[in-house]
């Protein structure tokens, strides 16, 4: 009886756990693309345009989700960058009174390099023929899809991005 009844549950929670993600795609209706190894976002861009899937966005605070082929913490700083995440309601902290050696020598002020790593936004070590689809603001994977390129020809690159645009409509109807 307690098989039947966790069959049963299981049941319930995928069926739950697809409707979820069936409302995931219902929500986006702008992209943007972040730039991608031998200029798949390109060739993505045009068949997403092409198939009339989404409209594509060039401003990324205008998207509903952002197509990657990178996830991590380059992508999550990336991430941070174009939608920071809202910071709570802090009293203002109060100022503190100068010293006259702070007044004295105002070139020692800061000295943290507040500009971001370069390297954290590198396509290298990147997992070429993956692709994802992420919600701008839940920051989750709401798709993905693995479809290696044959070779980087811009005929190669372009029959890349129709399979992945095909592989995604596909995903939808299912859903």
């Amino acid at each position: 009886m307690k098989l039947g009844s966790m069959k049963r549950l299981a049941f319930l929670f995928s069926c739950s756990a697809l409707l979820v993600s069936a409302t995931d795609f219902a929500n986006v209706h702008t992209v943007y693309l972040l730039k991608m190894a031998r200029g798949l976002d390109q060739y993505l861009a045009h068949r997403i345009t092409d198939e009339h899937i989404f409209q594509i966005v060039t401003d990324p605070k205008q998207a509903d989700a952002v197509f990657t082929d990178q996830i991590g913490e380059g992508f999550e700083a990336r991430l941070e960058e174009i939608f920071p995440t809202p910071e709570p309601n802090k009293p203002a902290p109060k100022p503190k009174p100068k010293t006259d050696e702070q007044e004295a020598t105002p070139l020692l002020g800061d000295t943290v390099n507040k500009l971001s790593n370069p390297a954290s936004f590198s396509g290298f070590g990147r997992a070429r023929g993956t692709v994802f689809l992420v919600d701008a603001k839940s920051r989750r994977v709401i798709w993905s899809a693995f479809e290696p390129s044959r070779g980087a020809s811009p005929h190669d690159m372009n029959n890349t991005a129709r399979e992945i645009v095909n592989r995604f409509k596909s995903d939808m109807k299912r859903k």
